[in-house]
């Protein structure tokens, strides 16, 4: 018979976020030594520290800076990948984020679609931890950018990841692959059934979780 999980949960940190159970079917990719399944989608210090996935994606809509790397690194209990351009924010610029990158002890750094293949190159040779690269269609030059060095995919192609998955999966059966889960434990698990070895996870905002918790705040004082 197998031996029960001992489990320990402290008075007020059962209030917490936890990412679908359905993802522990994945295989995950181990990454000096600590296997991975899920990733949460996020830069937000309050739920980076109140969620129990494996690793932190850490992208976010402006240009990488290092001070950002080393918030989200100093409240992250769990690996951390941060963006380093691709885009707007390319060339020697991104190889620079990703060498600071890796000297605040980020597990990996991950590159937006747009970046060309020679970017990539560039930074595999400056660094010693996992280039990960966005794909967002099955019409990417895909090809190019693992002969390039790309380490692991990175799925975020909307309602069509499992296709893409699949698609990149049945040429590449070896190649690690993160993608988006979506909404729903259904899509998760279509994702994974496609292929994918560790998925990201979107949270709900702050606003969404704090809701629910005013409402019944407001309830308790009459409040109509």
């Amino acid at each position: 018979m197998a031996n029960s999980i001992p489990t320990f949960n402290g008075k007020l940190r059962n209030h917490r976020l936890d990412v679908p159970k359905c993802i522990d079917r994945c295989s995950g990719i181990t990454i000096f030594g600590r296997n991975l399944k899920s990733f949460v989608f996020s830069t937000d210090a309050a739920t980076i520290c109140n969620i129990n996935a494996d690793g932190v994606i850490a992208v976010y809509p402006f240009t990488p800076q290092p001070r950002i790397v080393h918030a989200t690194i100093t409240v992250a209990d769990m690996p951390v990948f941060v963006g380093v351009g691709g885009g707007f924010t390319s060339g020697e610029r991104s190889v620079q984020q990703a060498v600071e990158a890796e000297n605040q002890g980020c597990y990996g750094v991950l590159l937006n679609a747009p970046v060309p293949p020679e970017v990539i190159g560039l930074i595999k040779q400056h660094v010693d931890i996992p280039v990960v690269c966005t794909i967002v269609s099955i019409k990417q030059d895909i090809d190019e950018r693992i002969a390039a060095g790309a380490d692991i995919l990175n799925v975020s192609a909307a309602s069509k990841t499992p296709e893409v998955v699949a698609a990149i999966r049945k040429k590449y059966p070896d190649i690690a692959i993160i993608a988006t889960g979506g909404p729903t434990e259904e899509s998760i698990n279509a994702t994974i059934d496609a292929g994918a070895n560790a998925i990201t996870y979107t949270p709900p905002s702050n606003g969404e979780l704090l809701k629910d918790i005013m409402q019944s705040h407001r309830h308790r004082y009459g409040h109509s």
